[in-house]
């Protein structure tokens, strides 16, 4: 038996709810989202830990006191550890993501890619405006009496808050401006003929403007900044930029960035320091020669937690950019591994997330956070294992840093939000369903499938054969159509159910409720063979001036 029409299983079966589907099969499946905050967890569990293993000082021992007690006052205890300060920041960054992970972000979603853009301008308006707000966010670090300097740079903004004293603009620009490109890049890509295809209307502007937000960054944090535009680039290369356009581009922004170093003398000194660091050990190459001597001396199983020697007063940085490093000498070649594969199990399983989403808002939105976070960690192990030049750059979800830390969860809470908020083809709709549950089953396309949720239900519900072919207005009452014995549903085999499956899905005997009023959302398609036009028949024609693509899916 083939895959049943969906005008015959309104025979056999009156309705498959959208609770049915979205139901108890979801809390026992384990969803890529979980698997991506599974690995978050990990890297903030570890990043507390370590945080606080590289932070031990050593403190001359009283006469009047034990070894036990000296190593008290200096932190390394269980409750200075509970109540440290990372741990804090760990708390907001897990309360951050949790609140991510619940939010309508498909609805909001929705509702930014229907909303009427003032014209002239349009999109590119809201686009330059949201620019220049980061502008301004990133140059009150300038501000006398709210900045604070540390080490020569201007990064952060003094808040006077207990547990939060200080924020970091670029942190939050960072991830900012790769929402808004990512939803400018998915307006242009609605358009019948993809307008970021066109260099001077399309990929320009939004070049520009990313552009210009990156080069304040730049003045103050060069790793960022080009993290930045390398994330943006992937973002606009997936919305369907073209690669000959970006090769106009890459001339000026290496430029650019060839600038950045020479202007500034300490970023000459980190390149000539990593081509020959013992040319000045004790100087410019001594950053470099302490973190490669750090990542080196932990062997397979490390020295033990809390063990290692480097972080007293040698290897610099040793909480925030170069953490990696005492990960290393303390755990050894297994704490690599599973910081190593931590970073994987996002990447890929972000990425399947990304491949899986229809809607091209969300999918950007999916691949610029974790190309974010995928990039910024590899151009950090490359830096701390002695394969790049020294930057001032740090590890995602471990290095110290409450804004970091915090900003980062709550973006990866966002794709967690959005692979738990995936569409769903159901089969049926009861009739007292809201819009929204309804609007989840009839915006299924042909061939889609989750891979996150492979039951039978979902296979009854994710079939492969279009279901979109004719569409009923809403406000229209539910209307059976027959079934002629001449129309097509081979259509409807693509995926197959063999009989054993249908019945443990609908049960034996199977259950009718013919007294119950229930409306299958199949009542409003009208099933049409291979030649016929597969174009919604309510659908009126479009306006002279209308272009978008999406206005009727």
């Amino acid at each position: 038996m083939g895959l049943i029409p969906p005008f015959e299983w309104s025979k056999t079966l009156s309705r498959i709810s959208i609770s049915n589907l979205f139901g108890a099969d979801t809390l026992s499946m384990v969803r890529s989202g979980h698997v991506v905050m599974l690995c978050a967890l990990v890297l903030l569990t570890l990043g507390v830990v370590m945080v606080q293993s590289a932070g031990m000082q050593v403190r001359p021992l009283q006469a009047d006191m034990t070894p036990a007690d000296s190593a008290a006052v200096s932190g390394v205890s269980a409750e200075s550890l509970l109540t440290s300060r990372t741990s804090l920041y760990l708390l907001f960054a897990v309360t951050a993501m949790l609140i991510a992970s619940r939010l309508p972000i498909r609805k909001l979603a929705d509702r930014l890619d229907r909303v009427v853009w003032f014209k002239p301008g349009g999109d590119l308006g809201v686009l330059i405006i949201g620019a220049l707000m980061l502008v301004g966010l990133l140059l009150l670090v300038y501000v006398p009496g709210i900045a604070r300097v540390e080490k020569g740079s201007a990064r952060w903004l003094n808040l006077h808050i207990p547990g939060l004293e200080s924020i970091q603009p670029s942190e939050i620009v960072k991830w900012v401006i790769i929402m808004l490109v990512a939803w400018y890049a998915a307006r242009l890509a609605s358009y019948r003929v993809n307008k970021l295809r066109n260099f001077f209307s399309g990929l320009l502007p939004v070049c520009l403007c990313a552009g210009l937000v990156a080069g304040v960054v730049i003045l103050e944090d060069l790793g960022t900044g080009a993290l930045m535009i390398v994330a943006i680039g992937t973002v606009l290369l997936a919305a369907g930029a073209r690669w000959v356009h970006f090769g106009i581009l890459i001339s000026p922004v290496l430029a650019g960035l060839v600038v950045a170093v020479v202007a500034v003398p300490y970023r000459m000194q980190r390149i000539t320091a990593y081509l020959d660091p013992y040319a000045d050990p004790s100087g410019s190459g001594y950053h470099l020669i302490q973190s490669i001597a750090t990542v080196a001396g932990g062997g397979v199983f490390g020295r033990g937690l809390g063990n290692g020697l480097q972080k007293f007063g040698y290897l610099p940085e040793d909480t925030t950019d170069f953490l990696f490093a005492i990960v290393s000498e303390e755990l050894g070649l297994i704490g690599v591994l599973i910081v190593v594969m931590s970073y994987a199990g996002i990447a890929w399983t972000g990425t399947s997330i990304a491949m899986r989403e229809r809607s091209m808002m969300l999918k950007l939105t999916v691949l610029g956070v974790i190309a974010t976070i995928s990039i910024q960690a590899l151009i950090n192990l490359v830096v701390v294992t002695g394969l790049g030049p020294t930057k001032g750059i740090a590890l995602p979800l471990m290095s110290s840093g409450g804004t970091g830390w915090i900003m980062t969860a709550f973006a990866l809470g966002l794709v967690v939000s959005i692979d738990r908020t995936r569409e769903c083809a159901a089969a049926f709709v009861d009739a007292d369903a809201s819009e929204d549950e309804e609007l989840i089953a009839l915006r299924a396309r042909r061939d889609s499938e989750i891979e996150a949720k492979p039951t039978l239900a979902d296979q009854a519900g994710l079939w492969g054969a279009s279901v979109m072919h004719a569409v009923g207005q809403p406000s229209q009452p539910p209307r059976l159509v027959p079934l002629s014995p001449t129309e097509d549903h081979s259509a409807y085999d693509t995926h197959p159910i063999e009989d054993d499956e249908m019945e443990e899905l609908l049960g034996d005997p199977v259950a009718v409720y013919s007294n119950t009023s229930k409306t299958s959302i199949f009542d409003r398609f009208r099933p049409v063979s291979k030649s016929a036009s597969t174009r919604p028949e309510f659908a009126p024609e479009h306006a002279p001036g209308d272009e978008r693509s999406d206005l009727f899916g």
